[in-house]
């Protein structure tokens, strides 16, 4: 009985760490902004499999579609409408924040105008995974941005 109870204690600590855990990397993530452009560019994705863009050299597994150039007048009524906060708008980029219900994970989506299409790139700005979330974002938003 004494074992079990030993096994309990630990499996508790480790649950209320691990929460804990995840509570810091949700505040973490509060204190940062999106990547903006690099070299005229959206920043290219990390290694890490929480992100997905549209620019060119982006491996197969993190790229999605540009949107059309005519949707760039709607993005940011459309992020408000998906409960985004937009935190750049120019006349060739845009950044919005999307923050999680649960624990307050900051994901940045951001976008550039080009000549021909309008480049996207969405990411989570800490941990690793993000179980698919900003790939299933810009696919909501290609959605609502199609009607």
């Amino acid at each position: 009985m004494k074992v079990l109870k030993s096994v309990f204690f630990v499996i508790l600590f480790l649950g209320v760490l691990g929460f804990g855990g995840f509570i810091y990397l949700g505040q973490s993530s509060k204190n940062g902004q999106a990547p903006g452009l690099s070299q005229g560019q959206l920043a290219p994705c990390p290694s890490s499999p929480n992100c997905v863009s549209s620019e060119a050299g982006t491996e197969p597994g993190k790229r999605v579609e540009t949107l059309t150039p005519g949707v760039w007048d709607k993005i940011s009524a459309t992020i408000n409408d998906m409960g985004g906060t937009l935190t750049v708008t120019g006349d060739d980029y845009i950044a919005a924040e999307f923050t999680s219900a649960t624990f307050g994970f900051v994901d940045d989506i951001e976008f550039r105008r080009a000549e021909d299409a309008v480049h996207v790139r969405s990411g989570s700005r800490v941990g690793y995974s993000d179980a698919g979330v900003n790939a299933a974002r810009v696919d909501e938003l290609r959605a609502k941005l199609a009607n």
